[in-house]
């Protein structure tokens, strides 16, 4: 996400920083391509307008001028604007003082509240809550069967309803009722969309929301949309109330106009982004990551917590100790993969990572899921020996390993060459200026790395 917009903003930087000193001209330069960069991100134009105005007060100030690094004062200005606009600081979900806490799910029809409501649910679950889940959506054709798999799928606690019950209120208020029966904190409610906002849609989520009161009011947005997504959710605000905002599909977004737009728009924060389709592909939105992530400096910190939530602590311990007396093994670099795995799109990975020193174009690199998986095949189909030395994998033996994974020798070829490197570059980050950053990460290696 934000790839266009980070990468324009990476050369404004670049550029100031060839300068001898921040003059009037070359600022005005700068914040004109920081103006284009933003209106091309599809950022609204009020917001740009006023984020340009703030950067060149401050940046013009006398302490910024004569500055021994202008640049990097320029850089945190324009940082410092960005986690303004972004909201200043993670905005939590609210809670009720008494169980259970009513949270609504609202939207359009298509921008992926049912897949939501489920991601939430998990992420609640994971976090010492116990939701419960209901579908109203009475409208459209096989919405609460939807919802109904995917709480078996989560193994999340669902309200189906009496056969027949077919009247949003009834539906919520036996959730309610379950909820308070089962012990379940919190209950998640599923409503209806439309394609577009209509007085209907608004009438009855107001009903809902005047026999509820709930703590949360959450609206969902396909970031993919841009500025539309900004309307609609101001248009909901504006009728209804809400109290947040999910934006779906961000790892899809290279611009980013929506998540850069919608808390100035609508006054609200952004409290989630969905950042891929399965069901742990959801994640609390930081202001401040994601400013840093936008200007190329990386998010260490979100990728710290998705390390420690799916790594195991002795088997990363076990594998530092490996790297450093480079004792990495084809068996090691096939299990990294597959706990790599588990915390989500290897490239979105890549893409916490700081863009500078070793890592400076790593964000760049694309990764083929299907071929992570050959790997994989590959590496199963040698024998413990050759995975403990693959230095022992001759000619025959590769053609061997081509026939039992289904590959070619071209790709075993090349999946030890990935080896080889992925072996370098670990060693290399395990010691020196990052490795004193990053070792108490305990990050495993990176795979397709070529």
């Amino acid at each position: 996400m934000f790839e266009n917009l980070s990468e324009k903003l990476q050369r404004v930087f670049k550029n100031l920083r060839g300068e001898g000193k921040l003059t009037a001209e070359n600022m005005d330069a700068a914040l004109k391509e920081i103006r284009v960069a933003l209106l091309e991100a599809d950022v609204n134009f009020k917001v740009v307008k006023q984020f340009i105005e703030n950067v060149r007060q401050r940046a013009m100030g006398e302490e910024v001028l004569s500055s021994f690094s202008p640049a990097q004062q320029v850089t945190k200005i324009v940082r410092d604007e960005m986690i303004r606009i972004l909201g200043s600081h993670h905005a939590r979900l609210r809670f009720a003082n008494e169980p259970p806490s009513i949270i609504f799910i609202v939207g359009l029809q298509g921008s992926g509240k049912t897949t939501t409501t489920g991601k939430l649910a998990r992420w609640l679950s994971n976090n010492g809550h116990r939701p419960l889940m209901v579908s109203v959506d009475v409208y459209r054709p096989a919405a609460r069967e939807q919802l109904k798999v995917i709480a078996k799928d989560l193994r999340q606690a669902i309200y189906e309803g009496p056969d027949g019950e077919n009247r949003p209120l009834e539906l919520a208020r036996g959730a309610k009722r379950e909820a308070q029966m089962t012990g379940c904190d919190v209950v998640l409610v599923d409503t209806a969309g439309r394609l577009h906002i209509d007085d209907e849609l608004m009438t009855e989520l107001q009903e809902l929301k005047g026999a509820f009161e709930p703590v949360e009011i959450l609206f969902v947005a396909d970031a993919m949309t841009g500025q539309d997504a900004v309307k609609s959710a101001a248009e909901f605000h504006k009728r209804l109330g809400i109290t947040g905002v999910i934006l779906t599909k961000m790892d899809g977004d290279a611009r980013g106009g929506a998540a850069l737009s919608i808390r100035t728009v609508t006054e609200q924060p952004l409290k989630f982004v969905g950042v891929g389709e399965k069901f742990d592909a959801l994640e609390p939105f930081h202001p401040d990551r994601i400013a840093s992530r936008i200007l190329g400096m990386g998010d260490v910190l979100s990728l710290i917590e998705k390390v420690e939530e799916n790594i195991d602590r002795k088997n990363a311990e076990e594998m530092e100790r490996k790297l450093l007396d480079n004792d990495f093994t084809l068996a090691d670099f096939r299990d990294q993969i597959r706990q790599l795995r588990k915390m989500g799109p290897l490239e979105s990975l890549l893409g916490m990572m700081p863009q500078i020193g070793p890592l400076k174009d790593v964000s760049k690199v694309k990764i083929d899921e299907k071929e992570v998986t050959r790997v994989v095949a590959i590496i199963d189909s040698m024998t413990s020996r050759e995975r403990a030395n693959h230095m022992i994998i001759n000619g025959s033996r590769r053609k061997r390993i081509a026939r039992g994974s289904g590959t070619s020798v071209q790709e075993v070829n090349q999946l030890l060459k990935q080896y080889a490197q992925a072996r370098k570059m670990m060693k290399s980050l395990s010691g020196g200026f990052w490795g004193k950053r990053l070792g108490k990460m305990k990050l495993p290696a990176f795979p397709g790395l070529s």
